[in-house]
C-alpha cells in the first residue's frame, strides 16, 4: 500500500492563512538601536514598581500622556508595566525587555558604577538619564523620649531597639543601609531590625512594637501622616546636618540634597524639618533613538500640569530641577532637549557618545 501523502490542499490553505501574518510581522516588527529610522514609531515598555507605590501610578500617567498626545502624530508611546521596583527595573533594562524605567537615584548610581547587589555584575554602560522626577525624601522618625539634638545622630539611641528598615530586598532597605552605613552605624548588629513595608511600620510604631523607622517617598507620605497622628506628639522627625549629608554623599557625590519639610506638613509637627531627598529618575537605554527620547521628554514637560494634577509627588517636578541629583549621564536626545531650552549641562552628565 502506498504511503500516505500530505494533504496538498490543506498545506496550501495553511500557507495562505499564515502568509499575511508573516508579512505583518515583517512590516511592523519594532526596530531597536541607533540604526533604527528616527522617524519610525515604536511603543516602549516603561518599568515602574508595585501597584501600591508612587512609581506605578505616575508611570501609568506618563504612558497615558504619550498615548494621547505623542502617538497620534509620531507613533511613539510608552506602556507602563508593574515590577518589583528599581532593582528589577535594571534587570529588565539590561535584558532589553524594558528600554525605559523609573529608578531610585541610588540604584542608578550603583548600576553605573557596577556596584549592585551582585558583586560580579558589570557596570551598566548603556544606562542613560532622561530627567529627574520627584525627590525620594527621607523621613527618619523616632520616639520623643529618645531625642537629644534632633538630628540623625539620635539614631544611636536605637541601640538594642527595634528599627524598621523596610521590606526585605526593597529599595527602602537598600537606601537605609547605605545611609546608616555612611553614618558609621552597623544596623545588623546595633539595631533589632524589623523588615516591614510602610503601612506595617506605621502600625508597629503606634502599637509600641518599634521605636524608629524611615519611609522615603514623595511628600506627603501616608504612613508618616498616620504615625504622627497616632503618636500625638510622641513621634519626632529627625533633621540632617551638613556633616551628615556630606558623609551620606561621600560615595556618590550630589545624590542626596537638602529638603525642607514645612511646619505642619504632618500632624504634631510644629517646626520645619530639614531632611534630605534623592532624585527618582526616568532612565532609558542608550540604543533608543535620539529623536524618540527627545519627543518623550518634550511631551512630558509640555504637559507637566497633567502630571501635577494626577499625583501630588510630581508637583516637585520642574524644568529648572530636571538635572538635579541625576546619577547617570544624559541620553543624547535629552541633552539636545535641555540645550535647546538654555539649561547648562554639567560635564559629568554629558552623553558619553558626545565626548568620545
Amino acid at each position: 500500500m502506498a504511503p500516505d501523502r500530505p494533504n496538498q490542499h490543506g498545506l496550501a490553505g495553511l500557507a495562505a492563512l499564515l502568509l499575511p501574518l508573516l508579512l505583518l510581522l515583517v512590516l511592523f516588527w519594532p526596530e531597536s538601536g541607533q540604526d533604527a529610522d528616527p522617524e519610525a514609531g515604536r511603543v516602549y515598555l516603561l518599568a515602574t514598581a508595585t501597584t501600591g507605590g508612587t512609581f506605578y501610578p505616575v508611570g501609568v500617567a506618563l504612558a497615558t500622556l504619550t498615548r494621547q498626545t505623542l502617538e497620534p502624530g509620531h507613533g511613539i508611546a510608552l506602556a507602563a508595566i508593574s515590577s518589583a521596583g528599581s532593582e528589577e527595573n535594571l534587570r529588565l533594562m539590561r535584558s532589553g525587555e524594558a528600554p525605559f524605567a523609573i529608578l531610585q537615584g541610588l540604584y542608578g548610581a550603583r548600576a553605573w558604577a557596577g556596584e549592585g547587589r551582585s558583586t560580579d555584575e558589570p557596570a551598566f554602560d548603556d544606562l542613560r538619564s532622561v530627567t529627574a522626577l520627584w525627590p525620594n525624601v527621607e523621613h527618619f522618625l523616632i520616639r520623643q523620649r529618645l531625642v537629644d539634638d534632633g538630628t540623625l545622630a539620635d539614631l544611636s539611641a536605637l541601640s538594642g531597639r527595634r528599627f524598621s528598615i523596610g521590606a526585605r530586598y526593597s529599595g527602602t532597605e537598600g537606601s537605609n543601609r547605605h545611609i546608616l552605613g555612611a553614618l558609621g552605624f552597623d544596623p545588623d548588629n546595633e539595631f533589632r531590625l524589623v523588615f516591614q513595608g510602610y503601612g506595617a511600620s506605621a502600625d508597629a510604631f503606634q502599637n509600641q512594637l518599634i521605636d524608629g523607622m524611615n519611609t522615603p517617598a514623595g511628600v506627603p507620605v501616608g504612613a508618616v501622616t498616620r504615625t504622627m497622628a497616632g503618636a500625638r506628639g510622641e513621634a519626632v522627625l529627625l533633621n540632617v546636618n551638613p556633616d551628615q549629608l556630606a558623609a551620606i554623599n561621600h560615595r556618590y557625590p550630589g545624590l542626596w540634597r537638602f529638603f525642607e519639610l514645612l511646619a505642619e506638613t504632618y500632624p504634631h509637627q510644629p517646626e520645619p524639618v530639614r531632611t534630605i531627598g534623592q532624585a527618582n529618575l526616568l532612565a532609558v537605554t542608550a540604543d533608543v533613538p535620539e529623536e524618540h527620547v527627545y519627543r518623550v521628554l518634550e511631551t512630558l514637560y509640555e504637559h507637566l500640569a497633567y502630571l501635577h494634577a494626577f499625583h501630588a509627588a510630581t508637583r516637585a517636578m520642574s524644568l529648572d530641577a530636571a538635572l538635579d541629583g541625576l546619577p547617570v549621564p544624559l541620553h543624547p536626545g535629552a541633552a539636545r532637549f535641555y540645550r535647546e531650552r538654555g539649561l547648562d549641562i554639567p560635564a559629568r552628565l554629558l552623553p558619553p557618545e558626545a565626548v568620545r
